[in-house]
């Protein structure tokens, strides 16, 4: 991981490959933002005027680059464009945009406006996340991250830096994990690294494998990874707090690979499948993070894993499971299948008594048609937890919009064998649709919300802010935000 530090020592003394300042419109021109006076000096008093020059207007994620000529231990200035009235989130993507395009460098100072603990925190974490590279399977040449960033930041903040710190590397473990392709990455070896997590954070894990599945009649894991020759596996972490009055249940959809099964994929929407973990990959990091934030709440995390393979062996469309707990659901389509490994794990999360219960998946496409690629969708069986949740998704910087549940949709998944099918005969609603479903899982008198980061999860275009391309670690830090709010007293 990266090194950050926080110095409080003028920007222009820093010796360094670039120095990264803000920069904002001011009427017709630009305004370098507060905290690099010294460096203005360094310019003869122009320096707006020269990054001006050269085609800077403030814009956010906007970069310009501006060689100091000797002026400067530094022999380059960067500036990025922060946007009218920048709030935290503008921070965090300015600071993960500068240092996007400084990959390769060794050591960068970070001189953005932030005075207050949460500014530092902000610019912090974006300069983390933003740093990020995934080179795990290139053998050539290529532009590795910065080795060593220093905040060039006044106040002593070194609190928001080390939280920042330690979000960030949850996050980077989320991403390289759905960045992995399936074949190295199979539900055993998804269980194996929760298991270094477990060890590393002073979590207690348990798992259970494909046989302790059959026998406990875990019905969706089973049924959705009997197709693999990779079987399929429940795993629980728990962290506990002695001061703790209330608990907290997350539960992530952890597809390894996911064809469809039966009910194959088009090709062009396989490719990216991989990701489709990206939910029980999120509880895996957040729990990695309250391992070391250590807030009073405790918290249990469920990791469905399976891969979704067509064979011999594989459900069939028709097929009647058994998920946890007795309640039946017939398969009608073999690619919904992540609601019938969070079935079973949402049962399962109620017999720890928690005060509340949120699951995260990458779990419809028809998210993606309701909110794009980068809003979660967020449902809930209380209104009050729905739109806490999405103010809850806010606050760690994250886009999220609350979704209603619609109780006329729960006809749709009526079976004529089971108890309930797991797709709708209506084409129309189908977020929600999985929502109701999923409803249908949740302990009696258990506050519960599902987050379906389907399109967050991947990011298949260029990179933005402190987004790359690829894995983004999606709502890793909503659910650490989450579990912090509940041990508030805030949910």
């Amino acid at each position: 991981m990266t090194s950050i530090s926080l110095d409080g020592a003028a920007a222009s003394t820093f010796d360094v490959d670039a120095i990264v300042i803000g920069v904002a419109p001011d009427g017709p021109g630009i305004a370098p933002a507060s905290g690099v006076h010294d460096l203005d000096g360094a310019f003869g008093g122009k320096l707006a005027e020269a990054l001006k020059a050269l085609g800077a207007t403030g814009k956010a994620g906007e970069i310009t680059k501006l060689p100091t000529l000797g002026t400067l231990p530094a022999p380059v200035v960067v500036a990025v464009g922060l946007g009218e009235n920048p709030d935290a989130e503008a921070l965090r993507r300015a600071a993960g945009a500068a240092l996007r395009s400084l990959a390769g460098s060794a050591k960068v100072a970070v001189a953005l406006p932030a005075n207050s603990a949460e500014e530092t925190e902000a610019v912090a974490l974006g300069a983390l996340l933003g740093n990020y590279g995934f080179g795990n399977y290139r053998t050539g040449e290529h532009k590795s991250p910065v080795d060593e960033i220093v905040l060039a930041l006044p106040g002593d903040h070194s609190a928001s830096v080390e939280r920042a710190r330690v979000l960030a590397e949850s996050v980077t473990l989320v991403r390289d994990m759905v960045n992995t392709p399936p074949s190295d990455l199979n539900p055993e070896e998804f269980a194996s690294i929760a298991g270094r997590v477990a060890g590393e954070t002073g979590l207690e894990i348990t798992v259970l494998d494909e046989k302790a599945l059959v026998e406990g009649g875990y019905g969706g894991i089973a049924g959705v990874g009997q197709g693999s020759a990779n079987p399929p596996c429940l795993v629980r972490l728990a962290y506990t707090h002695p001061d703790a009055t209330k608990t907290l249940a997350l539960v992530g959809k952890g597809i390894t690979f996911d064809s469809g099964g039966l009910s194959l994929k088009p090709a062009e929407a396989m490719d990216w499948m991989k990701s489709d973990m990206g939910g029980a990959g999120a509880v895996l990091g957040a729990l990695a993070a309250i391992g070391k934030l250590a807030p009073k709440v405790n918290v249990v995390g469920y990791l469905a894993l399976a891969e979704n393979m067509p064979s011999g062996t594989a459900q069939r469309p028709s097929d009647v499971i058994h998920i946890y707990g007795g309640k039946t659901v017939e398969v009608l389509n073999t690619d919904a299948e992540g609601r019938l490994v969070l079935a079973d794990a949402l049962v399962r999360a109620g017999e720890d008594h928690p005060d509340l219960i949120v699951d995260v998946a990458t779990l419809t496409g028809a998210q993606l048609v309701a909110l794009g690629t980068r809003t979660a969708g967020v449902m809930a069986n209380d209104d009050d937890v729905r739109e806490k949740v999405v103010a809850s998704a806010g606050r760690a910087g994250e886009a999220a919009w609350g979704m209603p549940l619609p109780g006329e949709l729960r006809k749709g998944l009526d079976s004529a064998v089971a108890d309930i099918a797991n797709i709708s005969g209506d084409r129309w609603g189908g977020m929600l649709v999985a929502g109701v479903f999923l409803a249908e899982f949740v302990p009696d008198g258990v506050k519960w919300a599902h987050l379906d980061i389907a399109g967050p999860s991947f990011n298949k275009a260029e990179p933005y802010g402190y987004t790359p391309k690829g894995g983004t670690g999606a709502a890793t830090r909503t659910l650490v935000v989450i579990a912090e709010d509940l041990a508030a007293g805030v949910l």
